[in-house]
């Protein structure tokens, strides 16, 4: 990549605060990120699925397209950057190269030290592409966020709930049955995301250990953990807004037989996360035993 920015991969986990990220870095003024989030190219690659993510973006954009311009100006510009911004993506997928996908993280970068693609689902990919993606650029990092196991599980859950619910209906219930089947070995979907023991294995036989961040969610929301990932980086540390939360779900509550089930069920991710670490944030400990 020209003029040796930083590429980053942000890698997960899901509901762990990689939307916060990127808009962290989205408006950090040593960085450069387009407006879409989640580019999905390695997994895409990986499945076979490289033409569905394209159907889905010109969808997107003929959306928008469809829609009257606002007259406010900042959001008919955050929307202008948008269309074009999935009409680049789009384009670069039906190139389908490494170099085309570089060439559109970069693009209206200038000197900006760092780009970035946050895409949780790249947390599942094996190790040989995670090798790939690590010998992409002469500074690649990788940042991977861990949220406390049942906490983690449940937004999860509940954003699931959310999308199959019908207008109108009770999240609660449908929550606690997607629960119920994950916990029986189903929704084999929704465990992989949290599967803190194969992603970390497949992370650490990746990519070099000073190349990767590892962060907990609970800690994320203060200016020192901020300052920690800048440093890491290689960027200027910039405060950062923390009274918003992006993407917080539904706020529907475990019942203690849930969230005791959860918490034997995900026993093993816990303790390996605890004994790998050699810490954990307080709420993980309590959580463990089902508080």
């Amino acid at each position: 990549m020209s003029n040796e920015a930083t590429l980053l991969f942000g890698v997960g986990a899901t509901k762990a605060g990689t939307t916060w990220l990127h808009r962290y870095l989205a408006g950090h003024p040593d960085c450069h990120l387009r407006s879409i989030k989640e580019l999905h190219y390695f997994d895409a690659l990986e499945e076979g699925r490289v033409t569905r993510v394209r159907e889905e973006l010109d969808e997107e954009r003929a959306r928008l397209a469809a829609r009257p311009v606002p007259a406010n100006r900042a959001r008919a510009e955050a929307r202008a950057n948008r269309i074009g911004d999935l009409a680049d993506w789009s384009a670069a997928l039906a190139d389908g190269s490494e170099a085309a996908y570089l060439d559109y993280l970069s693009n209206g970068r200038g000197t900006r030290r760092l780009v970035a693609d946050i895409t949780p689902a790249y947390a599942l990919l094996p190790v040989a592409r995670l090798k790939r993606m690590a010998a992409m650029a002469s500074d690649v990092r990788f940042i991977y966020l861990l949220r406390d196991p049942v906490d983690r599980l449940w937004s999860h859950v509940r954003m699931i709930a959310r999308t199959r619910a019908n207008p109108g209906e009770a999240i609660g219930p449908r929550a606690g049955r997607i629960l119920a089947r994950v916990l029986a070995g189903e929704e084999t979907h929704i465990a992989k995301r949290g599967d803190y023991c194969a992603v970390l294995t497949r992370l650490w036989a990746a990519v070099d250990p000073t190349r990767l961040c590892l962060s907990f969610y609970e800690e994320l929301f203060s200016q020192a953990s901020v300052d920690r990932l800048c440093a890491f980086l290689g960027i200027a540390a910039v405060p950062a807004e923390f009274s918003v939360r992006v993407h917080a779900g539904v706020p529907v509550p475990m019942s203690r037989d849930q969230r005791r089930a959860a918490a034997e069920w995900l026993a093993p991710q816990y303790d390996f996360v605890a004994e790998r670490l050699g810490r954990v944030p307080a709420v993980w400990q309590s959580h463990r035993v089902g508080v």
